[in-house]
C-alpha cells in the first residue's frame, strides 16, 4: 500500500483505535489523526515486514493492521504523557 493510503486509512483506523482503546486518551482530533496516521504507518510497516507479505489497496488486512498500529502508538503516546 502506498503511503499516501496508509495516510488516508490512518485517519480512519485512529479514531477507531482511540474509540475502542480503553481509559482516557488526552488530545482532541488532530491528536487522534496524527496518532491514527504514525500508527497505520508503523503498522503498515512492521507488518510487511513480519508477516512477508504487502498490503495493497485499501482492504480488511490493511484496515486491521493500520488499528493495531494506532492501539500500540496510542498505548506509547499514553506512557509518554502519563503523570504521576
Amino acid at each position: 500500500m502506498s503511503i499516501l493510503s496508509w495516510i488516508v486509512v490512518g485517519l480512519i483506523a485512529g479514531a477507531i483505535a482511540k474509540a475502542i482503546y480503553p481509559g482516557h486518551q488526552g488530545g482532541g482530533i488532530l491528536a487522534t489523526m496524527l496518532l491514527g496516521i504514525v500508527g497505520a504507518l508503523v503498522g503498515g510497516f512492521v507488518g510487511s515486514a513480519l508477516l512477508g507479505v504487502a498490503f495493497t489497496g485499501f482492504s480488511i488486512q490493511g484496515l486491521l493492521i493500520a488499528i493495531a498500529g494506532a492501539c500500540i502508538v496510542l498505548f506509547l503516546y499514553g506512557l509518554a504523557t502519563r503523570t504521576a
